[in-house]
């Protein structure tokens, strides 16, 4: 059985999104302002955008079901900034066709 994210001790999260903050890549706080979430997307090499979407889409579910509505809130606008700069340096991603539903 694995461990929710409210189970784990800060010190075991440390460069991951614990439902308050985002902490960069050493496991320090960032020091952000409270209107900020994170590194801008735009700056962030690739290697690290694709770690942070990792990390914010493997505790999707837990967040989902049992952060508070600040945290959710939190979760989902970092997701959609981090996905928004994915597809902005992809625009030509390669789909799979094996994800195509018939008709659409």
């Amino acid at each position: 059985m694995t461990e929710s994210v409210r189970d784990v001790s800060p010190e075991q999260r440390i460069g991951e999104w614990d439902g308050d903050h985002i902490r960069d890549g050493v496991g320090t706080a960032t020091g952000l302002a409270e209107d900020e979430i994170g590194i801008d997307p735009t700056t962030l090499p690739e290697e690290d955008l694709i770690r942070e979407m990792n990390s914010l889409h493997r505790t999707r579910l837990d967040t989902l079901r049992h952060a508070p509505d600040s945290a959710l809130a939190t979760h989902l606008r970092r997701t959609a900034e981090l996905e928004t700069e994915y597809l902005a340096r992809h625009p030509g991603r390669e789909v799979d066709a094996g994800r195509l539903r018939g008709g659409i």
